[in-house]
C-alpha cells in the first residue's frame, strides 16, 4: 500500500466533501451546506450518475405565502442583485437572509451580459439554504439565457463571463484530480468528454459546466421551474399562452428539468422553450403595443389556470420601471438593472396579504415622505398602460 492509499483508507468519506467545499468557496466565495459524507467514497461516481438520471419535475404550484417578492432579470450583476434584495429587506448589509418566512421568486436570466454569473448562482443557493431555516423560500426560474447557454449559444457572454467559467474549470479539475487519487471518482470520469478540442479553453469550460448534464447546470438549474404558480400569481420568464396551459405546466417543468439533467443526451431543448412563442421568448405581453387581442389571449390563459389573477414576467426591459398592462393582469418586472443591460435602478415587486401588490424601488424620486423604499403600488396606484421599454436582442 502506498502513502496515497493509506490517506484514502483513513479519510474515505471526508475527501469528497472537503474538496467540493473548497472548490465552492474559491469559485463562488461562499460555503454551501453539503449532503452528509457517504460511508464509502468509492460509490461517488455511481451517485453522480444517479443524480443526473433523476427525473422528478421541479415543483409547479405553491400556496399563497404571507409575503411574496419577485425579482426580475439579473444578467451577471451581483451587486445589483444584492441591492434588489436589500430594497425588499431580504438580506442585511452582511448579505445574510433576514426575510423570515418571505418567498422570493427570481424569474430567470441570471446568465449573460455580466461577469459574476457563477457568483450569483452560488450566492442565491446560499440564501436558499438560509431561507429554509427561517421558514422562507427562494425560487430561481429558468429564462431564455439559461436555455441559450445550455444550448451552447454564447453570443451574449462577456469576456469576464468566459473568464469566470475558465477559473471554475481550473479548480473543478483540481478537485477531480484529488478525488481520482482516492478513487472517489472513476479514473475515466471527464466533464469535458465529447467537447471539441479545437475550441478555445474558455468556450470548452463554459460548455462543460452548462451543457445538459454538466456540473453547474445539474446542480443549480435542473431543479428550477420554468413556470410557477404561487397562490393567484403565475410566474414565467416571458409569458404563457393558452396552448402552453393545455400542454401542461407540470409537463413543461418536467421536460425542461429532464433535458437539463442530460437524461436525453446533449440534445436540443424541448419545444416549449424554443421559438418566439415559447414560455421563455414570448414578448406579446411586454411590448408597448399590447392590444386588446393580446389582453384577451392573456385573460384566456389565466382563466384556464385555477385561481390565477395575474401573470408576472421578465424578459423585456421596462425602462421606466415595473408596470402593468391589460388591467394589471400582467406585471412586467424586468427593469434592466444589470450594468451590462441598461444599468437601471433596481426595483422588485411585493405581494402581501395586508398591503396587496406594491413596487419597492431604489429610485430616490419615490423616497421622500413616503414609506421607505416604497414606490407607488400596482393595482390602485400604478397606471395601467405601456411604459417605454428598451429593445435588447435576445
Amino acid at each position: 500500500m502506498n502513502s496515497m492509499d493509506a490517506v484514502c483508507e483513513d479519510l474515505p468519506a471526508e475527501i469528497s466533501s472537503f474538496v467540493d467545499t473548497f472548490v465552492d468557496f474559491v469559485v463562488g466565495g461562499v460555503f454551501l451546506k453539503r449532503e452528509s459524507p457517504q460511508p464509502d467514497c468509492r460509490d461517488q461516481q455511481q451517485q453522480h450518475q444517479q443524480q443526473q438520471e433523476q427525473t422528478s419535475a421541479p415543483r409547479t404550484t405553491y400556496p399563497q405565502p404571507s409575503r411574496l417578492v419577485a425579482v426580475g432579470d439579473i444578467h451577471g450583476d451581483l451587486q445589483k442583485a444584492k441591492k434588489s434584495l436589500r430594497i425588499a429587506k431580504i438580506i442585511d448589509e452582511n448579505d445574510r437572509w433576514i426575510g423570515g418566512n418571505t418567498m422570493v421568486v427570481q424569474v430567470g436570466d441570471i446568465l449573460d451580459r455580466g461577469g459574476e454569473e457563477l457568483k450569483i448562482l452560488y450566492f442565491l443557493e446560499k440564501l436558499k439554504q438560509e431561507a429554509s431555516k427561517s421558514g422562507g423560500d427562494l425560487i430561481v426560474m429558468n429564462g431564455n439565457h439559461e436555455i441559450m447557454n445550455m444550448s451552447r449559444d454564447f453570443r451574449y457572454v462577456t469576456k469576464a463571463g468566459f473568464k469566470e467559467f475558465e477559473n471554475w474549470a481550473d479548480w473543478f479539475n483540481v478537485g477531480v484530480h484529488i478525488k481520482k487519487l482516492c478513487n472517489v471518482l472513476d479514473d475515466k470520469f471527464d466533464a469535458f468528454r465529447g467537447i471539441p478540442t479545437n475550441l478555445n479553453r474558455e468556450s470548452r469550460a463554459r460548455i462543460a459546466a452548462l451543457r445538459p448534464g454538466g456540473p453547474i447546470s445539474t446542480r443549480f438549474l435542473a431543479s428550477n421551474p420554468t413556470i410557477l404558480v404561487v397562490g393567484d400569481s403565475v410566474f414565467v420568464h416571458s409569458g404563457v399562452l393558452p396552448g402552453h396551459v393545455e400542454y401542461g405546466l407540470e409537463r413543461i417543468n418536467k421536460e425542461v428539468g429532464e433535458w437539463i439533467r442530460g437524461t436525453q443526451g446533449d440534445s436540443k431543448p424541448p419545444s416549449c422553450v424554443r421559438g418566439r412563442d415559447s414560455v421563455v421568448w414570448l414578448r406579446r405581453y411586454s411590448t408597448k403595443s399590447v392590444g386588446d387581442g393580446d389582453c384577451s389571449v392573456l385573460q384566456h390563459a389565466l382563466e384556464t389556470i385555477p385561481n390565477a389573477k395575474r401573470m408576472i414576467v421578465g424578459h423585456t426591459i421596462q425602462e421606466s420601471g415595473i408596470n402593468g398592462a391589460c388591467q394589471n393582469r400582467v406585471i412586467r418586472i424586468d427593469v434592466g438593472m444589470s450594468k451590462g443591460c441598461g444599468n437601471g435602478m433596481p426595483e422588485v415587486l411585493e405581494i402581501t396579504r395586508n398591503k396587496g401588490v406594491r413596487i419597492l424601488t431604489s429610485n430616490p424620486l419615490y423616497n421622500q415622505p413616503m414609506a421607505a423604499d416604497d414606490k407607488v403600488g400596482l393595482g390602485l396606484l400604478v397606471p395601467d398602460g405601456p411604459r417605454k421599454e428598451v429593445e435588447v436582442n435576445a
